[in-house]
């Protein structure tokens, strides 16, 4: 199916929104996005910080390009900033070609967690340092705030801050690496502290003004073709959709424990709104149902090596070449990544996020849903 029927088919699917029952729920004319996460919505910022370099074929679909993104083109959180008539959110560790900041930053980086960093963490930005960056970010610009007029059109306004929306994507990498050390009741077990640490960031961003919260929960890690090769081997573990189920299960025990924190800061916070964005829901629901959507691999990897079932091998990311067994090969990717739901084995591709927005933008996935705040529904640019 090309890109253009499947964005009619999205359109469609999304107006019907306009059906749901309005219920009070976070405005949608918002000047500004703050967003916190990992790679699900890193727009830069891990190849910014010089950590790591992503080549093509990342990048090859929208912007021709490797962008910082671990995708092939755009991520969930482009299709959403492009839906509210906003522009792609730099990398607040983007410091070449004039990165504008006014409409808001992306603190998010890949392979982050919520939990502090340790040596052996991908990325050191977990969310408490994404905080404090976002605590530095407000602080300099209110500093510069009038300063220069040349600068002034780079950077936020100051009731920006309480009138923007700030975005959470972030929990996955906890689950997913505590697998590879720790059983599952030893993960379940640590999933409240892990909230605790969650629940001190968004604390911090309430204190500093901050009133509108949305927030992702974690999707189907079992359904990820790396964690299905490396988890999997044994079919008794794995569910009827091939996805290995001790993971789901902990991302679903995980996001009924972060549904209630939401709640409970709705409570609190009256002043504030927090939206719970059921992403479980809407990606399992795709692996499930891929070919109604006009996919055709739902699991296998577009940009890996190895072939199926899973053209995943850990040994060599999409991208790159090495020796294996003596010979040369390269993880190349697939003639049509329109046709795939995962991209390299990790991350969904350009068209599977632009199906999960669609879903996401009718707001019946949401607590509490918010299609009465959806004025920009009819001018959808997908």
């Amino acid at each position: 199916m090309s890109m253009a029927s499947r964005a009619c088919i999205l359109l469609i699917l999304t107006s019907f929104s306009i059906c749901f029952p309005n219920a009070k729920s976070i405005h949608f004319n918002v000047p500004s996005v703050f967003n916190f996460g990992d790679s699900n919505s890193d727009t830069g910022a891990l190849i910014s910080a010089g950590i790591e370099s992503i080549n093509p074929p990342y990048g090859q679909n929208y912007f021709q390009k490797p962008s910082g993104r671990y995708c092939d083109g755009r991520l969930i959180i482009d299709f959403l900033m492009d839906a509210m008539d906003l522009p792609f959110l730099n990398a607040y560790l983007d410091s070449i070609g004039l990165p504008s900041f006014r409409e808001g930053s992306n603190f998010a980086a890949a392979g982050s967690t919520i939990r502090p960093a340790n040596a052996a963490s991908v990325s050191p930005f977990s969310f408490g340092v994404q905080v404090n960056q976002f605590l530095r970010f407000k602080k300099r610009v209110l500093q510069l705030l009038g300063k220069d007029k040349e600068i002034d059109k780079y950077l936020p306004m100051e009731n920006f801050f309480e009138k923007g929306l700030y975005m959470f994507d972030i929990g996955q990498n906890d689950l997913a690496g505590a697998f590879y050390s720790k059983t599952f009741d030893e993960i379940v077990a640590s999933i409240p502290s892990t909230l605790l640490e969650f629940e001190t960031g968004l604390k911090r961003l309430y204190d500093q003004g901050a009133r509108n919260f949305w927030i992702h929960n974690t999707g189907p890690l079992g359904c990820l073709p790396q964690n299905v090769a490396k988890f999997g081997t044994d079919r008794s573990k794995l569910d009827e959709l091939g996805c290995v189920s001790s993971h789901n299960q902990a991302a679903k025990i995980f996001n009924l424990q972060l549904h209630a924190l939401s709640k409970k800061l709705q409570g609190q916070y009256a002043d504030s709104n927090f939206t719970y964005v059921d992403i479980y829901t809407i990606k399992y629901n795709l692996v499930g149902n891929y070919s109604r959507y006009g996919f055709e691999q739902p699991i296998m990897a577009c940009c890996g090596y190895g072939g199926p079932p899973l053209n995943y091998d850990s040994r060599i990311a999409c991208g790159q070449t090495s020796i294996l067994n003596g010979t040369s090969v390269t993880a190349k990717g697939c003639n049509d990544s329109t046709e795939y739901v995962s991209w390299d084995g990790i991350h969904y591709t350009e068209a599977a996020n632009q199906f999960v927005s669609s879903q996401i933008l009718t707001g019946k996935y949401s607590d509490p849903p918010f299609s009465d705040k959806m004025p920009f529904l009819l001018k959808l640019k997908f």
